[in-house]
């Protein structure tokens, strides 16, 4: 039994580690069900789920060189395009990204600009 278990802890542990946990403090105890399911639903052109609201970033952006950027912790980073996201709509109005941090660095995983249709 104890070979088994290691096993599975050392053939899954690499997806663990790389897997982006939604954690949700109650801050979106107020957003209407629509949104969050919203939220729930947006997924990456790559086919990759967002997440979920408590790993969306309200957030400001800029276009340069056709290029979206966005402040994530105070330093503008640039929207890969393979996270933006233009054919989900956008209930809220605002542009929202998603990103993790993973072995030292910020990874945007999503971006909804304010006026996705």
């Amino acid at each position: 039994m104890r070979r088994l278990a290691q096993f599975v802890l050392i053939a899954f542990l690499p997806m663990l580690a790389s897997t982006a946990l939604a954690v949700d403090r109650g801050q979106f105890g107020h957003v209407p069900p629509d949104i969050r399911a919203w939220f729930k639903s947006v997924i990456a052109p790559n086919g990759v789920p967002c997440c979920d609201e408590s790993d969306g970033h309200r957030t400001s952006y800029d276009v340069r060189g056709g290029a979206y950027w966005v402040p994530i912790e105070g330093q503008w980073m640039q929207v890969p395009e393979r996270a933006v996201i233009r054919d989900q709509g956008n209930p809220i109005g605002e542009a929202v990204v998603w990103y993790v941090h993973h072995r030292g660095s910020i990874i945007i995983s999503c971006f909804v600009p304010a006026d996705a249709v």
